[in-house]
């Protein structure tokens, strides 16, 4: 009887063996075919940098309150439109809050169905250097995937320049929109991670 009970608690423990060798080649070859098999769900951010639309040159005020001209208004619809055929959703719209830039952003929510009180808008983008810039990104909360952000010339330029190698831009123009996919899940990884460009498009890209 003890020799019997011995046999079976033997043959268990290479059944156990066995189904958990099995399990890990499982697991081993998942992950291969994950990483080489198109369309495979990964783990990556997009951040889609926007510069305000054309605004009004014949305005002498504060250059903070320079608004949209009309030809600005019309750029955002287009290229609004574009940012639609490229990218399903936005998950957030984050703007300087210079009234060119928070009415690009406006007129963007607008267009993609988001509500005009769900803009984030940061004080620091006024102007921003791309330090700023990769402040703000690391920022974000991870529930965030695809985000839009809206600033003004010359940093807005230094900061697109710098995050993928290889690509150089003389000038982000008005209503230009520099996409880059970000790969990571973590925002706060930002700035080590591995960045691809996905298009750079503007209103007179035909």
């Amino acid at each position: 009887m003890v020799k019997k009970l011995n046999t079976i608690t033997s043959l268990y423990k290479k059944f156990i063996l066995l189904y958990c060798s099995a399990y890990i080649i499982f697991i081993f070859i998942l992950n291969i075919l994950n990483k080489n098999v198109p369309g495979k769900i990964r783990l990556v951010k997009k951040i889609f940098i926007i510069r305000h639309a054309k605004s009004d040159q014949s305005f002498f005020g504060n250059d903070f309150e320079r608004p949209l001209n009309e030809r600005g208004k019309a750029d955002v619809q287009l290229m609004a439109l574009r940012l639609m055929e490229k990218q399903d959703s936005i998950d957030a719209l984050i703007s300087s809050p210079a009234k060119r830039a928070k009415k690009t952003a406006e007129l963007f929510a607008e267009n993609l169905k988001i509500a005009g009180n769900e803009i984030i808008f940061i004080s620091a983008l006024y102007h921003a250097s791309p330090e700023v810039f990769y402040e703000v990104i690391s920022a974000l909360p991870d529930n965030l995937i695809n985000v839009a952000l809206f600033s003004h010339n010359p940093g807005i330029t230094y900061f697109a320049n710098s995050l993928v190698p290889g690509f150089k831009l003389d000038n982000m123009p008005t209503c230009s929109i520099f996409a880059v996919q970000v790969n990571t899940n973590r925002w706060t990884e930002f700035i080590k991670a591995k960045k691809e460009l996905l298009f750079f498009d503007y209103p007179k890209n035909s």
